[in-house]
C-alpha cells in the first residue's frame, strides 16, 4: 500500500490553488475525541498507553467544512452546538482552519454533540456518541443572507436536524439553488425509509446526494445499489455518488449509468471522516467545472488522504497536494482536473 504524496502537484503544472469561492455548510457539528491504537478497553480501573490522542471538528457538516477550507473554499459553518467547553473547543478547531463560525448557535443547558472514538490498529472506529445540540437548529437560526450568493451549499446531515427541519430546510436549499449555487446533501445516520421520507424535500432540490452504500440501502429499503440510486433520482436529485469504503465509489448524473471510481491505496491509520473528505473533494471538483467522474476521483483522493492520519481533519493539505496525490494513481483524471486550474 502506498502513502500520500508529499509536496506540490505532480505532472499537472505549477499553478497556485484557486479560490473556490464561498461555501455554506449547514448541519451536524460534532467534537470528536480520538485515541489510537486501542486494542482493548482495560478492565476495571486499568489503563493503557496510546500513541496519540486528538480532538477534531467532525460530523457531516463540520468535518466537510474543514476539508473544504483546506482545498481553498471560503467556508461558513451553520449549526447548533452547546454553550459548553466542548463547544469552545469545536469552534476553536474550526477557526484554526479558517472556517467562519459566526453561524454556529450556542444552546445553553445542552451539551455540544460529541463522540469518543477508540481507534483500532486496523483503522476501524467503534463510536461512543452523545447526540447533543445538533437537532436544536431552527429556521430562525439560519440567516437568509448567509446562503445568498454562495457558490455551494452543503447540507450535512439533514436527517440529524430533527423533524421540524423537514419543513424549512428545503426552502434554504431552494434559495441557494435559485441564486445559482451548487446544492449537495449527505446524511449522518444509517437511516430508514422513514428518514428518506423526511429528507425527500431536501433531496428534491439537491444537485448531488453523497451517501455511503449502507446508508443508501437502509434509506431506500433496497437490497442493491442500482435500484436504490433510481429511487433517489426519482425524488428529483440531480446526481448520486455512493461511497463504498475500500472499494471506491459509484457515480451517476442525470439518470445515466453508474460509473465506478476505485479507492486509492494508502496505509490506513483511521477511517474517521473519510466520507467528509470525499464530500469536500467532490464539491471542489464540481466547483472547478470538472465532469462528475473526475470530481469523484478528487473526492476519492481526499477520502483516502484522510485515512492516513488520526481524525477527520487528517491527510488533506491543499488542493495542489490532493491532485498531486491523485496523479500517482490516476494521472489522466489528475491532468484533467489540473487543466481547470489554468483557466
Amino acid at each position: 500500500m502506498s502513502g500520500p504524496a508529499e509536496g506540490g502537484r505532480a505532472g499537472v503544472g505549477a499553478q497556485a490553488s484557486p479560490d473556490l469561492g464561498r461555501v455554506v455548510v449547514i448541519g451536524a457539528h460534532i467534537l470528536d475525541v480520538l485515541g489510537r491504537p486501542v486494542e482493548a478497553i482495560p478492565p476495571g480501573q486499568g489503563s493503557a498507553r496510546l500513541q496519540e490522542i486528538r480532538a477534531t471538528a467532525a460530523g457531516t457538516a463540520a468535518g466537510t467544512s474543514v476539508d473544504l477550507a483546506k482545498l481553498g473554499a471560503q467556508v461558513a459553518s451553520v449549526g447548533a452546538i452547546g454553550d459548553d467547553l466542548l463547544g469552545d473547543v469545536l469552534v476553536a478547531a474550526l477557526q484554526r482552519h479558517g472556517v467562519d463560525t459566526a453561524g454556529l448557535v450556542r444552546n445553553p443547558g445542552v451539551q455540544t454533540s460529541a463522540t469518543i472514538l477508540p481507534i483500532r490498529p486496523n483503522g476501524e472506529r467503534p463510536a461512543l456518541h452523545v447526540p447533543g445540540a445538533t437537532s436544536r437548529l431552527t429556521a430562525g437560526d439560519v440567516d437568509p443572507a448567509a446562503v445568498r450568493g454562495c457558490r455551494a451549499l452543503m447540507l450535512g446531515a439533514p436527517d440529524a436536524l430533527g423533524d421540524a427541519a423537514a419543513a424549512w430546510l428545503p426552502g434554504v436549499a431552494r434559495a441557494a439553488s435559485s441564486g445559482g449555487a451548487l446544492v449537495v446533501a449527505d446524511v449522518l445516520h444509517q437511516g430508514s425509509p422513514g428518514d428518506l421520507e423526511r429528507i425527500a424535500g431536501v433531496l428534491a432540490t439537491a444537485d448531488w446526494f453523497l451517501p455511503n452504500a449502507d446508508q443508501l440501502l437502509r434509506l431506500t429499503g433496497r437490497g442493491e445499489i442500482v435500484q436504490a440510486v433510481k429511487d433517489v433520482l426519482a425524488l428529483g436529485t440531480g446526481g448520486v455518488a455512493v461511497t463504498l469504503g475500500a472499494e471506491g465509489c459509484l457515480v451517476t448524473a442525470g439518470g445515466g449509468e453508474l460509473t465506478a471510481v476505485p479507492a486509492i491505496g494508502v496505509d490506513v491509520v483511521d477511517t474517521t471522516g473519510c466520507g467528509d473528505g470525499f464530500n469536500a473533494g467532490m464539491i471542489a471538483g464540481l466547483l472547478l467545472g470538472c465532469a462528475p467522474v473526475d470530481a469523484a476521483w478528487l473526492g476519492s483522493a481526499c477520502g483516502s488522504l484522510v485515512a492516513t492520519g488520526l481524525g477527520s481533519d487528517a491527510g488533506i493539505v491543499s488542493l495542489d497536494h490532493a491532485i498531486g496525490f491523485l496523479s500517482r494513481a490516476a494521472p489522466g483524471a489528475a491532468g484533467r482536473i489540473g487543466s481547470h486550474l489554468a483557466r
